[in-house]
Protein backbone atom coordinates (compact mmCIF):
# COMPACT_ATOMS: atom_id res chain seq x y z
CA UNK A 1 0.00 0.00 0.00
CA UNK A 2 1.39 3.37 -1.01
CA UNK A 3 1.87 6.06 1.59
CA UNK A 4 -0.50 8.99 1.19
CA UNK A 5 0.95 11.90 -0.74
CA UNK A 6 0.96 15.18 1.14
CA UNK A 7 -1.05 17.86 -0.67
CA UNK A 8 0.89 20.74 -2.19
CA UNK A 9 0.56 24.04 -0.30
CA UNK A 10 -2.04 26.39 -1.67
CA UNK A 11 -0.17 29.39 -3.15
CA UNK A 12 -3.13 31.56 -2.16
CA UNK A 13 -2.86 30.52 1.48
CA UNK A 14 -2.03 33.59 3.62
CA UNK A 15 0.33 31.66 5.96
CA UNK A 16 2.26 30.25 2.99
CA UNK A 17 2.61 33.72 1.51
CA UNK A 18 3.97 35.10 4.78
CA UNK A 19 6.47 32.24 5.13
CA UNK A 20 7.70 32.76 1.57
CA UNK A 21 8.18 36.47 2.23
CA UNK A 22 10.19 35.76 5.36
CA UNK A 23 12.34 33.24 3.48
CA UNK A 24 12.92 35.73 0.69
CA UNK A 25 13.92 38.46 3.14
CA UNK A 26 16.29 36.08 4.95
CA UNK A 27 17.85 34.96 1.69
CA UNK A 28 18.30 38.56 0.58
CA UNK A 29 19.82 39.51 3.94
CA UNK A 30 22.17 36.54 3.90
CA UNK A 31 23.23 37.34 0.34
CA UNK A 32 23.81 40.98 1.21
CA UNK A 33 25.89 40.07 4.26
CA UNK A 34 27.96 37.62 2.22
CA UNK A 35 28.50 40.23 -0.50
CA UNK A 36 29.55 42.89 2.01
CA UNK A 37 31.90 40.40 3.72
CA UNK A 38 33.44 39.58 0.34
CA UNK A 39 33.95 43.25 -0.49
CA UNK A 40 35.43 43.90 2.94
CA UNK A 41 37.76 40.93 2.56
CA UNK A 42 38.88 42.08 -0.88
CA UNK A 43 39.46 45.59 0.44
CA UNK A 44 41.51 44.23 3.33
CA UNK A 45 43.51 42.01 0.97
CA UNK A 46 44.37 44.91 -1.34
CA UNK A 47 45.82 46.89 1.57
CA UNK A 48 48.17 44.13 2.73
CA UNK A 49 51.90 44.64 2.09
CA UNK A 50 53.33 42.92 -0.98
CA UNK A 51 55.52 39.83 -0.79
CA UNK A 52 57.39 39.37 -4.06
CA UNK A 53 54.77 41.14 -6.13
CA UNK A 54 51.48 39.98 -4.56
CA UNK A 55 49.73 40.61 -1.20
CA UNK A 56 51.31 38.51 1.53
CA UNK A 57 48.18 36.41 2.30
CA UNK A 58 48.14 35.21 -1.33
CA UNK A 59 51.88 34.61 -1.15
CA UNK A 60 51.38 32.50 1.99
CA UNK A 61 48.69 30.49 0.18
CA UNK A 62 50.98 29.89 -2.79
CA UNK A 63 53.72 28.75 -0.43
CA UNK A 64 51.31 26.44 1.39
CA UNK A 65 50.09 24.92 -1.90
CA UNK A 66 53.69 24.45 -3.00
CA UNK A 67 54.66 22.69 0.24
CA UNK A 68 51.57 20.47 0.02
CA UNK A 69 52.35 19.46 -3.59
CA UNK A 70 55.98 18.82 -2.70
CA UNK A 71 55.06 16.70 0.32
CA UNK A 72 52.52 14.74 -1.73
CA UNK A 73 54.98 14.02 -4.56
CA UNK A 74 56.44 10.55 -4.94
CA UNK A 75 58.71 9.41 -7.80
CA UNK A 76 56.41 6.42 -8.24
CA UNK A 77 53.21 8.47 -8.37
CA UNK A 78 52.08 8.75 -11.98
CA UNK A 79 49.92 11.46 -13.47
CA UNK A 80 46.70 10.28 -15.07
CA UNK A 81 46.91 9.03 -18.66
CA UNK A 82 44.14 9.14 -21.26
CA UNK A 83 43.04 7.16 -24.34
CA UNK A 84 44.44 8.47 -27.61
CA UNK A 85 40.91 9.20 -28.85
CA UNK A 86 40.52 12.17 -26.49
CA UNK A 87 43.87 13.84 -27.27
CA UNK A 88 43.70 17.31 -28.80
CA UNK A 89 45.98 20.16 -29.76
CA UNK A 90 46.56 22.55 -26.85
CA UNK A 91 46.81 26.32 -27.04
CA UNK A 92 50.27 27.62 -28.01
CA UNK A 93 50.04 30.06 -25.09
CA UNK A 94 52.83 32.52 -25.73
CA UNK A 95 56.11 32.94 -27.53
CA UNK A 96 58.50 33.84 -24.72
CA UNK A 97 61.96 32.61 -25.65
CA UNK A 98 61.40 32.25 -29.38
CA UNK A 99 63.26 35.47 -30.09
CA UNK A 100 63.95 35.77 -33.82
CA UNK A 101 63.17 32.11 -34.38
CA UNK A 102 65.25 28.95 -34.25
CA UNK A 103 67.16 27.52 -37.19
CA UNK A 104 66.27 23.81 -37.02
CA UNK A 105 69.16 22.94 -39.34
CA UNK A 106 71.79 24.25 -36.91
CA UNK A 107 70.02 23.74 -33.56
CA UNK A 108 71.68 21.60 -30.90
CA UNK A 109 70.97 20.95 -27.25
CA UNK A 110 73.57 22.14 -24.75
CA UNK A 111 73.78 19.60 -21.94
CA UNK A 112 75.96 20.41 -18.95
CA UNK A 113 76.51 20.30 -15.20
CA UNK A 114 77.70 22.98 -12.82
CA UNK A 115 80.99 21.19 -12.11
CA UNK A 116 82.31 20.79 -15.66
CA UNK A 117 83.90 23.29 -18.02
CA UNK A 118 82.91 21.86 -21.39
CA UNK A 119 79.24 21.26 -22.28
CA UNK A 120 78.00 18.43 -24.48
CA UNK A 121 76.23 19.47 -27.70
CA UNK A 122 73.59 17.06 -28.99
CA UNK A 123 71.66 17.09 -32.25
CA UNK A 124 68.01 16.10 -32.42
CA UNK A 125 68.98 12.90 -34.25
CA UNK A 126 71.28 11.96 -31.36
CA UNK A 127 68.48 12.60 -28.86
CA UNK A 128 66.14 10.42 -30.92
CA UNK A 129 68.45 7.41 -30.50
CA UNK A 130 67.14 7.11 -26.93
CA UNK A 131 64.06 4.91 -26.33
CA UNK A 132 60.99 6.66 -27.72
CA UNK A 133 58.00 7.15 -25.44
CA UNK A 134 54.40 7.83 -26.50
CA UNK A 135 51.85 8.90 -23.91
CA UNK A 136 48.66 10.92 -23.50
CA UNK A 137 48.78 13.12 -20.41
CA UNK A 138 47.06 16.33 -19.41
CA UNK A 139 48.62 19.73 -19.88
CA UNK A 140 47.25 21.77 -16.97
CA UNK A 141 47.54 25.52 -17.23
CA UNK A 142 47.75 27.60 -14.09
CA UNK A 143 45.06 29.80 -15.71
CA UNK A 144 42.55 26.99 -15.14
CA UNK A 145 42.22 25.20 -18.49
CA UNK A 146 43.60 21.77 -19.39
CA UNK A 147 43.99 19.55 -22.47
CA UNK A 148 44.93 15.87 -22.86
CA UNK A 149 47.75 15.75 -25.42
CA UNK A 150 49.45 12.90 -27.27
CA UNK A 151 53.17 13.42 -26.68
CA UNK A 152 56.13 11.69 -28.31
CA UNK A 153 59.68 12.07 -27.04
CA UNK A 154 62.36 10.62 -24.77
CA UNK A 155 62.61 10.58 -21.01
CA UNK A 156 64.80 13.26 -19.50
CA UNK A 157 65.96 10.55 -17.08
CA UNK A 158 67.18 8.42 -20.01
CA UNK A 159 69.11 11.36 -21.48
CA UNK A 160 70.74 12.09 -18.12
CA UNK A 161 71.60 8.40 -17.61
CA UNK A 162 73.19 7.95 -21.02
CA UNK A 163 75.48 10.95 -20.62
CA UNK A 164 75.96 10.76 -16.83
CA UNK A 165 74.76 14.29 -16.14
CA UNK A 166 72.40 13.90 -13.19
CA UNK A 167 75.10 12.78 -10.78
CA UNK A 168 78.49 14.09 -9.69
CA UNK A 169 80.06 10.68 -10.25
CA UNK A 170 78.59 10.21 -13.72
CA UNK A 171 76.87 7.02 -12.56
CA UNK A 172 73.14 6.38 -13.17
CA UNK A 173 70.92 8.32 -10.77
CA UNK A 174 69.70 6.47 -7.68
CA UNK A 175 67.13 8.62 -5.90
CA UNK A 176 66.84 6.27 -2.93
CA UNK A 177 70.28 4.70 -2.64
CA UNK A 178 72.63 7.61 -3.45
CA UNK A 179 70.78 10.91 -2.99
CA UNK A 180 73.99 12.79 -2.14
CA UNK A 181 75.43 11.91 -5.57
CA UNK A 182 72.60 13.72 -7.33
CA UNK A 183 72.56 17.33 -8.43
CA UNK A 184 69.46 18.59 -6.62
CA UNK A 185 68.22 20.90 -9.40
CA UNK A 186 67.88 21.19 -13.15
CA UNK A 187 67.78 24.43 -15.14
CA UNK A 188 66.29 24.61 -18.65
CA UNK A 189 66.40 27.67 -20.87
CA UNK A 190 65.69 28.76 -24.42
CA UNK A 191 68.64 29.59 -26.71
CA UNK A 192 68.07 33.34 -26.25
CA UNK A 193 67.47 32.97 -22.46
CA UNK A 194 64.12 34.68 -22.95
CA UNK A 195 62.42 31.90 -20.98
CA UNK A 196 63.81 29.62 -18.30
CA UNK A 197 62.50 27.20 -15.70
CA UNK A 198 63.93 25.47 -12.66
CA UNK A 199 63.08 21.94 -11.56
CA UNK A 200 63.76 19.80 -8.54
CA UNK A 201 65.72 16.70 -9.55
CA UNK A 202 62.98 14.28 -8.42
CA UNK A 203 60.45 15.84 -10.80
CA UNK A 204 63.00 16.13 -13.61
CA UNK A 205 63.80 12.40 -13.41
CA UNK A 206 60.16 11.36 -13.03
CA UNK A 207 59.31 8.57 -15.53
CA UNK A 208 56.66 10.75 -17.22
CA UNK A 209 58.95 13.75 -17.74
CA UNK A 210 59.73 13.91 -21.45
CA UNK A 211 61.77 15.89 -23.92
CA UNK A 212 59.11 16.04 -26.59
CA UNK A 213 59.70 16.42 -30.35
CA UNK A 214 56.26 15.39 -31.66
CA UNK A 215 52.68 16.05 -30.61
CA UNK A 216 49.47 14.35 -31.73
CA UNK A 217 51.44 12.20 -34.23
CA UNK A 218 52.99 15.25 -35.90
CA UNK A 219 56.44 16.88 -35.50
CA UNK A 220 56.35 19.93 -33.24
CA UNK A 221 55.56 23.18 -34.98
CA UNK A 222 57.43 26.34 -34.11
CA UNK A 223 54.54 27.78 -32.08
CA UNK A 224 54.44 24.60 -29.99
CA UNK A 225 58.16 24.55 -29.25
CA UNK A 226 60.06 22.90 -32.12
CA UNK A 227 62.52 21.32 -32.07
CA UNK A 228 62.29 20.27 -28.40
CA UNK A 229 60.02 21.08 -25.48
CA UNK A 230 59.55 19.80 -21.96
CA UNK A 231 56.54 17.74 -20.91
CA UNK A 232 56.21 17.30 -17.15
CA UNK A 233 52.70 16.15 -16.14
CA UNK A 234 53.37 16.50 -12.40
CA UNK A 235 53.76 20.28 -12.87
CA UNK A 236 51.61 23.10 -14.22
CA UNK A 237 52.06 24.31 -17.79
CA UNK A 238 54.35 27.20 -16.80
CA UNK A 239 57.08 24.55 -16.47
CA UNK A 240 56.53 23.11 -19.98
CA UNK A 241 59.36 25.13 -21.52
CA UNK A 242 59.43 25.26 -25.34
CA UNK A 243 62.43 25.75 -27.68
CA UNK A 244 64.85 24.20 -25.20
CA UNK A 245 68.44 25.30 -25.81
CA UNK A 246 70.23 24.34 -22.57
CA UNK A 247 69.73 21.75 -19.84
CA UNK A 248 71.98 22.21 -16.83
CA UNK A 249 72.20 19.99 -13.72
CA UNK A 250 73.23 22.15 -10.78
CA UNK A 251 73.66 22.42 -7.00
CA UNK A 252 71.98 25.83 -6.75
CA UNK A 253 68.27 26.36 -7.13
CA UNK A 254 67.98 27.94 -10.59
CA UNK A 255 66.06 31.00 -11.61
CA UNK A 256 62.53 30.52 -12.92
CA UNK A 257 60.76 33.01 -15.19
CA UNK A 258 57.32 32.91 -13.58
CA UNK A 259 58.60 32.44 -10.03
CA UNK A 260 60.33 35.80 -10.48
CA UNK A 261 56.91 37.24 -11.35
CA UNK A 262 55.04 36.01 -8.30
CA UNK A 263 54.13 32.40 -9.05
CA UNK A 264 55.32 29.45 -6.97
CA UNK A 265 58.72 28.02 -7.88
CA UNK A 266 57.69 24.39 -7.37
CA UNK A 267 54.45 24.65 -9.43
CA UNK A 268 53.39 21.04 -8.73
CA UNK A 269 49.88 19.70 -8.49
Amino acid sequence: MKAPVAPLPDPNDRDVELRLRRMTRRSFAAGAIAGLAGLAGWGWLRTRPDAHGIPWPLRRMLQWNSKLAEAYFRPTRLARTFPTSVARMPRPNGGLGLGNGIDLATWSLRLETSNEAKPLMLSLDQIKTLPEVDTVTELKCIEGWSDPVYWTGVRLADLAARYGKATRSGKPADLEGSPSDLFPYVSLSTPDMGYYVGLDIESALHPQTLLCYAMNHQPLTSEHGAPLRLVIPVKYGIKYIKWIGTIRFTDERPADYWAERGYGWYAGH
